[in-house]
């Protein structure tokens, strides 16, 4: 690839990129035609700089200003530093954790039969410490393929065996489930009675790919009939728990780091649990805790020495522990900190922005941005109003001061694909900004085409690869440029989920047109059919999202891979019972008490 030569101006040192101005793909067509023309732009700044020596004190006269009257943030940086250090990094607990990942490996590798070890692993991976032994489970589950067709009259162990063979990257046919189909092709309804077997075959079904007609068929058959079976009084307590958790939200689907909490409540009540692995789910849960509250102080003392919301900005929403739990979900394996520290930053001024675009900006100041965002030019600042000086000025020196870390870690120069990532966002914005300003109502598919670039892909995306990424080879970054379909896909799921949770409060406050309005306006059916539609969409991509992810070959590592599916499941639990990041009083914060700031107790351990 071309090199070409970029003065990093806020770091004050020069550098030669690795590789060219990224090559996008081109945008819809009719997004295309409500796209600035940067050349104009640039005329209008340059009149601007002739005109007027203060751009802000000529026109905040004159421009009706709009606000969505959030609501203050519920974590002040006081409070945050305030959080006392829960002591499990000490030696004590350290290394009581390294003899219970003795013990549990010891466990994996003992000759015990096939359903003994499958529930072994699955209990491990839902206790949430089976990434301490990838490898070792890899080898146990491939081992256990071979021999599927032996568990042929077991639905739950069929059913488990398919989930765990398709979450650990190995080939399996749906077809090892038409022994439990009658002649019809039909699930057998005597199978209905086997609670375990059908919420195993209900969770599995979830891993379904396109053209897979009997996932589809088991995900319908277990639903309708695990709704009839836990109002049954005689049903176990545990496993009457289970099903409800499960029919809520299918465990494909959510966030790990909150499932995990969930479970590990519910396997201490389990008569046969095992007290070791028990203890290590605990003692490894709190001391990941310890390392995101230290990332969390951290990325609070940032964005309080930042301090951009005060004054011009202050109109804009104030998320900085609800970014930092977004990028915990994205990336929650504990060697990730700098991804997490990053994604927050960038969570931070991607709220800021979007708030401008949707909220407070003049369409002509929302072309001036974006035109100064595309230039990359610190001396285009005075151009700007004043709110947004402060606004550009900190993505430009966060956006260079990333890329510095990048460079020292990776060797490479990422600025190109970091500035051409917030352009395409603000281009996305304008589009938006264009249509809310003109009361344009697009079609689902315009609408569709631009909006899961505008729920902030392309920046999370490139920052999330420059952070979390091994691989830097030319194939990876020429496919980067491309914006993967398993990145398209979760973003999708991101932009639907969002749309689900916020929609009706945005356009109350005349907001852009959503997902669910877009397709009322062209069908012309209620809100509810339309809301099933966007409900149906996520589904279908959510397939799209597995067959990529289980069958599609690609230049990018696993942890990239992961980081696709886990930026579903982050939005899926965001947006659960509404905007949860918007008005994240409820849910939201009582998720963050558990994830972030209160331990597990360890009880009599």
């Amino acid at each position: 690839m071309a090199c070409s030569h970029f003065q990093l101006t806020s770091l004050g040192f020069t550098t030669t990129a690795l590789c060219s101005v990224p090559r996008f793909p081109p945008r819809y067509e009719q997004c295309n035609k409500n796209i600035i023309n940067v050349q104009k732009c640039s005329h209008m700044i340059s009149n601007i700089k002739a005109q007027h020596s203060d751009y802000s004190s000529s026109s905040s006269s004159v421009t009706q200003r709009r606000s969505a009257n959030f609501q203050p943030t519920i974590w002040t940086n006081d409070y945050l530093q305030s959080l006392k250090d829960n002591n499990f990094m000490e030696e004590k607990f350290t290394s009581r954790i390294e003899k219970l990942k003795d013990a549990t490996k010891q466990l994996l590798h003992e000759n015990k039969d096939i359903i003994h070890q499958l529930k072994l692993i699955d209990t491990l991976r839902q206790l949430g410490i089976a990434y301490h032994f990838e490898r070792d489970i890899k080898d146990v589950i491939g081992l256990m393929g071979i021999n599927i067709n032996i568990l042929k009259d077991d639905l739950f162990a069929t059913s488990l065996l398919f989930r765990l063979l398709r979450e650990y990257g190995f080939k399996v046919s749906q077809g090892v489930f038409d022994g439990f189909k009658d002649e019809k092709g039909n699930f057998q309804l005597s199978i209905h009675s086997d609670i375990n077997g059908m919420l195993s075959l209900y969770e599995a079904s979830h891993l379904v790919m396109e053209g897979e007609d009997t996932l589809d068929k088991a995900r319908i058959f277990t639903t309708n009939h695990l709704k009839t079976i836990f109002k049954e009084e005689n049903i176990d307590p545990i496993l009457k728990e289970h099903v409800i958790h499960a029919l809520e939200m299918p465990m494909h689907w959510r966030m790990a780091r909150l499932h995990t909490h969930w479970f590990i409540g519910m396997y201490e009540k389990e008569d046969n649990m095992n007290p070791n692995l028990l203890e290590f789910a605990k003692l490894d849960f709190n001391m990941v805790q310890s390392i995101y509250q230290g990332e969390l102080k951290q990325c609070s003392r940032w964005w309080a020495t930042l301090n951009l919301l005060d004054g011009d900005l202050s109109f804009t929403r104030d998320r900085l522990v609800e970014n930092y739990l977004l990028a915990m979900g994205y990336a929650p394996k504990p060697k990730f900190s700098f991804c997490r520290e990053t994604l927050t930053q960038v969570n931070s001024l991607i709220t800021t922005i979007d708030d401008i675009y949707d909220i407070y900006g003049s369409l002509d100041e929302l072309e001036l941005f974006t035109s100064a965002v595309d230039r990359w030019d610190i001396n285009d600042i005075d151009c700007l109003p004043k709110y947004m000086k402060k606004c550009f000025l900190s993505l430009f020196n966060t956006t260079n001061d990333i890329a510095y870390k990048v460079l020292k870690v990776r060797n490479v120069n990422c600025i190109p694909y970091l500035k051409k990532s917030w352009l395409e966002l603000c281009k996305a914005y304008l589009v938006e900004a264009n249509w809310a300003h003109s009361d344009y109502k697009p079609k689902i598919k315009e609408y569709l085409d631009n909006a899961w670039i505008s729920i902030a892909a392309f920046p999370i995306l490139f920052h999330s690869f420059f952070c979390i990424s091994e691989d830097m080879s030319k194939e990876a970054l020429e496919s980067l440029e491309n914006f993967p379909n398993i990145m398209r896909q979760s973003f999708l799921i991101f932009r639907l989920c969002n749309d689900l949770g916020t929609s009706t409060e945005e356009v109350n406050r005349g907001d852009v047109k959503k997902s669910i309005q877009c397709y009322m306006h062209e069908k012309g059916v209620s809100e509810t059919i339309a809301r099933e539609y966007v409900k149906d969409l996520i589904r279908e991509t959510w397939k799209e999202l597995n067959t990529n992810f289980f069958t599609m070959s690609s230049p990018f590592d696993v942890s990239f891979k992961n980081l696709a599916m886990d930026i579903a499941r982050m939005t899926q639990c965001i947006y659960e019972y509404g905007d949860g990041y918007g008005l994240p009083e409820n849910e939201t914060k009582d998720r963050a008490l558990s994830l972030l700031i209160k331990p597990i107790s360890l009880g009599m351990m």
